[in-house]
């Protein structure tokens, strides 16, 4: 059997993008799975592709997929693909991947740690756009790992860093083939756009709208990952897979705003080099390269140099975003603050984009959670306790957001 990508997410901006990669690249697409908000562009996908499986969350949707499937693949040579529904559909998914198929979870969500873990349980290749698996689920994730180096990271700021790891001799972390811990890093910089509301100040951000922390400047994203990016919580929650993903200390990665979105992030290595990975901001080479690693076959845009161009770099104004600095002391207090952090956060965007709070409500409640929450740093969460302590973060978010509400 020709090696497969099992997509997942697969009618979201991670998801259309793989497929774009797919696409040129000829890779065999054996699964796609989705929520099932979007069932026409899934059912497209469907005919194009012709997967085995197609899988949606939304149980309640089934009839409506079999039709629009039936009707996309009308006039085509087209088989009816095997179809699973239900919360757990996308996890059956990624566990009918064999040890030779990618993995690519593009869930958004804390959602999506079930689908990592079971991708793992197979030996696949983990592509891991789902940041979140391992911000609640770190310890769980790394015992499901099957082998070193089963994850290639999607994120366009961990992408640069597992590259810039390739110039030195690292051999900690998730993303590692060879692991005998020793490493020459001395640091790892985790580069940010800045989002919409750079150099602003809190009073600045008081009224801010839902349309407006949508406006990303750089990068065209879903709108919870462009809310966290406005917040800067989506630096927060990189920081802490960072963390995982290489095995270096929270207090050894460093958060810079680098407006212009062509550094990716960087490594800062012992004997003072710092290796930086460049490129004009486009997911799907960090995509392709999880796809198709330790090959480089797709053709992105590339940095060009005919035209006088400035990167510049600056501090991160935690005063007024202090989403990193939250993110480091969840890290720094036990196994499941990082969960809580991660809970809170998506009842608080959730509750924004809906219009029932303020833009201030959303960092200021998370913290609130985060300083009533309280665990044994010795501790290892099983999946129940980390499912009680999600299902308890978000129950504590909601109750602090009735006095904010609008």
């Amino acid at each position: 059997m020709v090696p497969a990508v099992y997509l997942l997410g697969a009618t979201g901006s991670i998801g259309t993008q793989a497929l774009d990669v797919c696409r040129d690249q000829g890779l065999r697409v054996a699964a796609l799975a989705a929520g099932g908000a979007n069932l026409d562009l899934l059912a497209t996908q469907t005919a194009e592709f012709q997967p085995d499986v197609v899988a949606i969350a939304d149980a309640t949707r089934e009839d409506d997929l079999r039709e629009r499937l039936a009707a996309a693949g009308a006039g085509r040579d087209f088989a009816m693909p095997d179809i699973l529904v239900g919360p757990d559909a996308p996890a059956a998914t990624a566990a009918r991947a064999n040890a030779e198929d990618t993995v690519l979870n593009g869930i958004t969500g804390s959602i999506g740690l079930d689908s990592t873990l079971a991708a793992l349980a197979t030996g696949a290749r983990l592509a891991l756009a789902n940041k979140e698996s391992l911000v609640v689920g770190g310890a769980l994730v790394t015992r499901a790992m099957a082998r070193p180096g089963q994850i290639v990271p999607v994120d366009s700021e961990h992408s640069a860093m597992f590259q810039a790891l390739a110039a030195g001799h690292h051999r900690r972390g998730l993303c590692t083939e060879t692991v005998d811990g020793t490493t020459d890093v001395a640091r790892l910089v985790l580069t940010a756009s800045g989002g919409p509301f750079r150099g602003k100040t809190r009073a600045d951000l008081d009224g801010v709208t839902a349309e407006q922390a949508l406006a990303h400047p750089t990068w065209a994203m879903g709108p919870v990952v462009t809310v966290n990016s406005s917040t800067l919580m989506n630096k927060g929650l990189e920081l802490i897979e960072a963390q995982l993903l290489f095995d270096i200390d929270a207090a050894d990665i460093d958060v810079v705003v680098h407006p212009q979105s062509i550094v990716h992030s960087m490594v800062t290595y012992r004997d003072g080099s710092t290796i930086a990975q460049a490129s004009p901001p486009d997911m799907r080479l960090p995509i392709a390269l999880a796809l198709t690693w330790p090959e480089r076959a797709y053709p992105a845009p590339a940095c060009t140099w005919e035209q006088a161009a400035t990167w510049t770099f600056e501090p991160v104004d935690t005063a007024t975003f202090p989403a990193t600095e939250l993110a480091r002391a969840a890290v720094a207090a036990s196994p499941t603050h990082p969960a809580v952090l991660n809970a809170a956060n998506e009842v608080c965007v959730e509750a924004f984009l809906a219009g029932n709070i303020p833009y201030l409500a959303i960092v200021d409640t998370i913290s609130d959670v985060l300083a009533a929450h309280t665990w044994d740093k010795a501790r290892t969460p099983s999946r129940t306790d980390l499912s009680e302590v999600d299902s308890w973060a978000r129950t504590s978010a909601k109750e602090r957001l009735t006095a904010w509400r609008i």
